[in-house]
């Protein structure tokens, strides 16, 4: 059940304007930067397959496309490919589009650009996503006995719980432009999960990281041929400038 629950919470986003209306003066954080670090991609892709692939589909990404991560096509086919699944497939959830439509009244939407979508004014997708997923706690008087701060009332439960464990947030008033809201001031522990608190952090930090490579697996490759673009038109434009000089230099 753990895998059928992240892709779907991480779809059901909201956009700024979203967030203030919850009332909760809950930031959205800075993302660590992970694009370019191979093992975090690594690690984000296992953790995506294993909690979210099961529910959610990234269509437009075919699993042989890991290897840009560093993975060979043995590793890809025996530790993130279902049993059903060859090397170039595209990533389709295995669940039945009926039981999805059953269980959460839509079928789960495609993730493979969920961390471009959700980006808003100041803050990247990734970052809002790395926000949500630490934003969890228990609430009992849910259906699902969860709720987030970043998504109040949120319809989805905590899909890594068992990672991170059970905590309460302890919210303080704070008077903002003339209204009354709920900041948050800290958390409250409960059940222990199986990561502490840095090691769950890290996993979210490496499972945001991959959301964001592969909503544009080629974005490393752009930067990195934008610059030696830039680097060729500098020098060129020193040479052509030299040359302009010295064509005209004895032109009266």
């Amino acid at each position: 059940m753990k895998k059928i629950l992240l892709g779907f919470a991480l779809a059901l986003g909201l956009s700024t304007s979203a967030l203030a209306a919850g009332g909760f003066g809950v930031p959205i954080e800075k993302a660590p930067n992970r694009t370019n670090d191979v093992a975090a991609l690594q690690n984000g892709a296992k953790i995506f397959v294993n909690y979210c692939l099961s529910c959610h589909s990234a269509a437009f990404m075919r699993y042989n496309r890991l290897r840009d991560i560093g993975l060979t096509d043995k590793q890809i086919a025996e530790n993130l490919t279902f049993a059903t699944d060859k090397i170039g497939d595209t990533m389709k959830a295995s669940i039945d589009p009926r039981q999805a439509k059953e269980w959460f009244g839509a079928n789960p939407p495609d993730l493979t650009v969920i961390a471009r979508s959700r980006s808003g004014a100041g803050y990247s997708g990734a970052d809002y996503l790395y926000t949500l997923l630490r934003s969890y706690y228990r609430d009992e008087t849910k259906p699902t006995g969860w709720n987030n701060l970043v998504f109040p009332n949120i319809g989805m439960p905590h899909p890594l719980w068992e990672l991170q464990g059970e905590r309460k947030p302890v919210m303080e008033k704070v008077t903002s432009h003339g209204h009354e809201v709920d900041v948050l001031k800290g958390w409250e522990p409960g059940k222990a999960g199986t990561l502490s608190a840095a090691e769950y952090d890290q996993n979210v930090g490496d499972l945001v990281a991959y959301l964001q490579w592969m909503g544009e697996p080629a974005q490393n490759t752009r930067v990195r041929l934008g610059v030696w673009v830039m680097l060729f038109l500098a020098l060129f434009t020193v040479v052509a400038w030299r040359l302009n000089a010295s064509f005209w230099k004895d032109v009266k």
